[in-house]
């Protein structure tokens, strides 16, 4: 696998690691707001802060050695890098819904709905990976059928975190598992400076 390719999956874990990490603790913070200390209700806010930063630099990271890396597949870099400026921006207004809520609603069927189908396209764009490889468009179809279900939560009067939260867990269980499947070789990416793909491509050209 190609070293960049390899971190840039790494970082994508970790990175969607950490926001499953940042809706856990937005969840606890919103649960204890009105009667924990303010102490804890603060510390709560920094660390939620700390992870959303921290995840959301991996994530940039992880689509930069992507885009440099890989070739071609324009669609998934552009979704890829808009989702992770979305995510980053949504969980900023989760944190600060009370002093946005003039324009924000986190109990939005409409958001919810916008949110999922975005992601879920966004999930899509990874098939170009490999496609017409049965294994990964399984687990792609299993992550956007997460994705999708992640709006449902809406549907129970949970915040526009919830989503959030389902996200992050599918697209863990997607890097997880491309990574997986590149060290199997059960799917191959083609990345710029791969000597392998290029004495092939230029062994089919001297043969015609």
């Amino acid at each position: 696998m190609h070293a960049k390719l390899s971190k840039g999956l790494l970082f994508g874990l970790i990175g969607n690691v950490l926001f499953i990490l940042f809706a856990l603790v937005t969840f606890i913070f919103y649960k204890i707001y009105f009667q924990a200390s303010p102490a804890l209700v603060k510390f709560l806010e920094v660390l939620a802060y700390a992870l959303e930063i921290s995840g959301f630099l991996l994530l940039a990271l992880s689509d930069y050695l992507i885009c440099i890396t890989v070739r071609m597949r324009k669609w998934l870099k552009i979704g890829f890098s808009a989702y992770i400026v979305m995510e980053a921006v949504l969980m900023i207004f989760e944190l600060n819904s009370y002093a946005v809520r003039s324009f924000y609603h986190p109990y939005s069927l409409a958001l919810a709905i916008a949110h999922a189908v975005i992601s879920a396209a966004v999930c899509l764009s990874f098939i170009s990976f490999d496609p017409y490889k049965t294994k990964f468009e399984v687990i792609v179809i299993i992550c956007i059928g997460l994705i999708l279900g992640g709006m449902f939560g809406n549907l129970i009067g949970i915040r526009i975190y919830f989503s959030i939260l389902v996200n992050a867990v599918s697209f863990t269980i997607l890097f997880a598992a491309i990574n997986y499947l590149l060290k199997k070789e059960i799917i191959e990416i083609d990345c710029h400076g791969d000597r392998a793909r290029v004495a092939e491509y230029k062994g089919l050209f001297e043969e015609d």
